[in-house]
């Protein structure tokens, strides 16, 4: 199958209208706290294998969340630690699978890396990785029994070193591969270019991503036409992948509140045509 491979137009958005708290109407991301999980809420949570560490992912039960239903699940892995941007590398600082879906409609949970050792979260790259996609392996499949994940509708981003896992950890093998709908990546992408850890060149990139046999994959940036241009265009037989340039200046008095840098994982907590677009594209991949 030849899949398509396009630059996306302008869309009327069809989601909800999302959870606006701040003075200006922009998104304000639940902070991750301890106990139960909610409608509404976002809490820590700790897996059987990792009881007595500070390995832990986050799970957010959307607004409209109640026992029995059947819902969309989002999977976030963060970016870096990288203070300019004020990325911390947590995962209780997350923010793209909420600017995406508003807080509405979809389950949102995000993975951490497991740090070598399995004592504590990675904030920078992958810790063990292998580690870090069992992990994953096990523990989405919990959360959907549990919470009524739908396993047909999952779908895996990032942000930054959270855009290179959603293929580096999400595609690392057949089996986890399996489990997603679509993908959705900002500010960077797997192969765009080659890092200082194991299987970054772009050859281990394109047998990761020809996991995707054809699935839809939104790959967002302020420099999302070049990665298109420069890599992605000559592979387009791989996903179908759409496009979307994002002028994080122009959205933003950058230094703006919680907006201190262009290279954000926020850019969705402000309304604009390109938040429409995505959120656009992510209910085309659900039919």
């Amino acid at each position: 199958m030849r899949a398509r491979i396009t630059s996306i137009v302008w869309l009327v958005a069809v989601c909800g209208a999302g959870l606006a708290a701040g003075s200006n109407g922009d998104l304000i991301t639940p902070a991750m706290e301890d106990g139960s999980p909610a409608a509404g809420r976002r809490v820590r949570q700790v897996a059987a294998e990792y009881a007595g560490t500070n390995v832990h992912h986050a799970l957010y039960l959307p607004v409209d969340w109640k026992p029995g239903g059947r819902y969309p699940v989002i999977v976030e892995y963060t970016g870096n630690k990288f203070p300019p941007s004020h990325s911390t590398g947590q995962v209780k600082d997350a923010n793209l699978g909420y600017g995406i879906s508003g807080g509405e409609g979809f389950i949102w949970v995000v993975m951490p890396c497991v740090a070598v050792g399995g004592e504590e979260n990675a904030v920078t790259w992958w810790g063990d990785r292998q580690a870090t996609v069992d992990y994953c392996k096990t523990n989405l499949p919990r959360v959907c029994a549990e919470f009524g994940g739908d396993l047909e509708n999952l779908f895996v981003c990032g942000f930054s070193r959270g855009a290179i896992a959603a293929s580096y950890i999400g595609l690392a093998d057949d089996e986890i591969a399996s489990f997603w709908k679509g993908m959705f990546t900002h500010d960077h992408f797997d192969g765009e270019r080659q890092w200082n850890y194991p299987d970054s060149d772009r050859e281990s990139a394109l047998q990761r991503l020809a996991r995707l046999r054809g699935r839809p994959v939104l790959v967002s940036s302020t420099r999302a036409s070049a990665i298109r241009d420069n890599y992605l265009i000559d592979h387009r037989d791989l996903a179908a992948f759409t496009f979307l340039d994002v002028p994080t200046k122009q959205l933003f008095a950058i230094p703006e509140g919680p907006y201190r840098h262009p290279h954000m994982d926020l850019w969705m907590h402000r309304e604009s045509r390109y938040r429409q677009q995505a959120r656009q594209w992510l209910q085309l991949a659900l039919q």
